[in-house]
């Protein structure tokens, strides 16, 4: 890894694939300075080849990650982890909240992963999807990713990692959603609390959220920060003015 200062650096990556025929970019979040490399969220299964490209131009290698923080038990954010995993000399430590932990290590079957998701799901794969791609999609489906967790983290803390990374619980889309706060750069990571849809800052897909009225109060905590940008898993970046856009957002 090519580092020549503590400064902290903070990146939004771009990880797309075709999925269910059209395709998906999210927006996994890369933080680091001359002794950490942190990636927040680690895409879908099969998509660290991409990671690797992704943090090839900051002079990174997969093999330098440190840390990876989990916001969440969701297939698209726990996804290449097993991967990166089993393929580090050092494996990085693995952070998530207490609520997310049974999910993401597998002792309990992902919430949102239910008999009828799965009918559902593969009613939606086009049919000229060739056979092979929808068995193995409908198996990852069956038997997600997963992963132990080094260490939980807490609504409050601070991380002394990069300049400090303030752990933010936003519970409503998951019941154990976080949100990161870098505070050298003012970058709020809302990973799927918020979403930008058409230049708009919103909040999180409604069909994919599992306690919509929770999630809003969520918000209403990430109102209170001063930050300067907002990075959406899905959607990517926001930075017009957003303090603002964030108290349109709970005042409806």
């Amino acid at each position: 890894m090519n580092q020549t200062n503590h400064a902290s650096h903070i990146h939004m990556l771009n990880i797309s694939s075709i999925v269910m025929g059209k395709t998906d970019t999210i927006h996994p979040v890369l933080i680091h300075d001359s002794g950490h490399v942190i990636l927040v969220d680690t895409g879908y299964p099969g998509q660290i080849s991409k990671f690797s490209e992704a943090l090839a131009p900051y002079g990174i290698d997969i093999q330098d990650v440190t840390h990876v923080i989990l916001t969440h038990q969701d297939l698209d954010h726990i996804g290449s982890l097993p991967a990166m995993l089993e393929q580090a000399e050092h494996p990085p430590e693995v952070l998530a909240s207490a609520e997310e932990k049974p999910y993401i290590e597998g002792e309990r079957m992902l919430l949102k992963i239910t008999p009828e998701a799965i009918r559902a799901a593969e009613a939606m794969i086009p049919a000229d999807v060739p056979e092979a791609w929808k068995q193995a999609f409908l198996s990852t489906l069956k038997n997600p990713p997963q992963s132990p967790v080094s260490r939980v983290i807490h609504d409050g803390e601070l991380l002394p990692l990069c300049g400090g990374i303030q752990v933010i619980a936003t519970p409503g889309h998951t019941p154990g959603h976080l949100s990161l706060f870098h505070v050298p750069s003012r970058t709020l990571i809302a990973a799927d609390a918020l979403r930008v849809v058409d230049g708009r800052l919103c909040g999180p897909d409604p069909e994919q959220t599992l306690d919509v009225a929770l999630a809003t109060e969520s918000i209403r905590k990430l109102a209170a920060l001063d930050a300067e940008a907002v990075i959406c898993y899905h959607g990517g970046m926001y930075r017009n003015q957003v303090s603002q856009a964030l108290r349109e957002l709970i005042s409806g």
